[in-house]
């Protein structure tokens, strides 16, 4: 059986569409029909049925996804013990995080690594979904939650408070919520459900009931726009406010139980490979100096 061919069909099934799976392998999308069709002929079954949900696994696919999930592990560990042995500072290196750890800490470390190693390519990713580092997706992340498999190699770069935060313009135009009152006559702004776990009904532990939610966002770096420019009030990192002297701390004494963490994460066995490990210590150093 052919490993590309697996790679395929393992891509239509996590994209569920084989214009999805082409986009995520970059190649055409009548390539991976061609490959796919070629694979369950050397099978002799069907592997996908199309509904209008698009396409699903078959019994057949369903009994062959554990085995191909298997040839997958074994491809991607043989490629990262061979890289790990590379000590050539040049390549491309993929990094993932959020839209705002990547604005205000590993796009400056970035600058700084092409100073001194311009062979380097960062392949930066902020897509909301975790990329899996087992599958080479990614093969540094920087998140905000601790993982807690064994294979990885895990480093926190932060933990600040998170607290309830406004514009100077909002409030002059709004004043300053009471305690007590559940943000009575006041806007709010949250996350969207699922992006965070830190978020409950509740603000710097006040109650949301009175509050108008005039937006529900699905990035850090949204909700800080949004509260910058003077829509609503919100809870942020507190390393923003130091960086910024137009937000303002609501109830300077109240924050959430939860603080705001960074976490860097990769693949213990690309731990040594000499482009990883640069760009490694450029994210900490940012992280560090700020």
């Amino acid at each position: 059986m052919n490993w590309d061919d697996v790679r395929i069909f393992l891509a239509v099934q996590r994209a569920g569409t084989l214009r999805g799976a082409a986009q995520f392998l970059k190649v055409d999308q009548t390539t991976v029909g061609r490959r796919l069709a070629g694979l369950e002929h050397c099978l002799g079954s069907r592997l996908f049925l199309r509904t209008t949900g698009g396409l699903v696994l078959t019994d057949a696919g369903r009994q062959v996804l554990e085995t191909a999930e298997g040839m997958e592990r074994m491809a991607v560990s043989f490629e990262r013990l061979s890289e790990g042995k590379d000590k050539r500072v040049a390549g491309e290196v993929k990094v993932t995080t959020t839209d705002a750890l990547a604005v205000d800490f590993v796009v400056p470390a970035i600058e700084n690594l092409k100073a001194q190693y311009p062979e380097v390519k960062v392949l930066l990713n902020t897509s909301t979904r975790l990329l899996d580092l087992a599958r080479r997706e990614a093969d540094i992340a920087v998140r905000t939650l601790r993982p807690e498999q064994p294979d990885l190699i895990v480093r926190q770069l932060g933990n600040w408070e998170v607290g309830l935060y406004a514009s100077q313009r909002y409030l002059e135009s709004h004043g300053e919520p009471q305690q007590g009152e559940g943000f009575k006559g006041h806007d709010i702004a949250l996350y969207q459900q699922g992006v965070t776990v830190r978020q409950d009904d509740t603000l710097a532990g006040e109650p949301l009931g009175e509050g108008r939610v005039v937006a529900e966002l699905d990035s850090s770096l949204l909700l800080a726009t949004f509260v910058r420019a003077g829509l609503a009030l919100g809870e942020l990192p507190s390393y923003l406010a130091q960086r910024d002297p137009e937000l303002v701390r609501v109830w300077p004494k109240r924050k959430r139980t939860n603080p705001y963490e960074a976490w860097m994460v990769l693949h213990q066995d690309l731990a040594h490979t000499a482009r990883v490990r640069v760009v490694v210590e450029a994210i900490a150093e940012a992280f560090t100096s700020a």
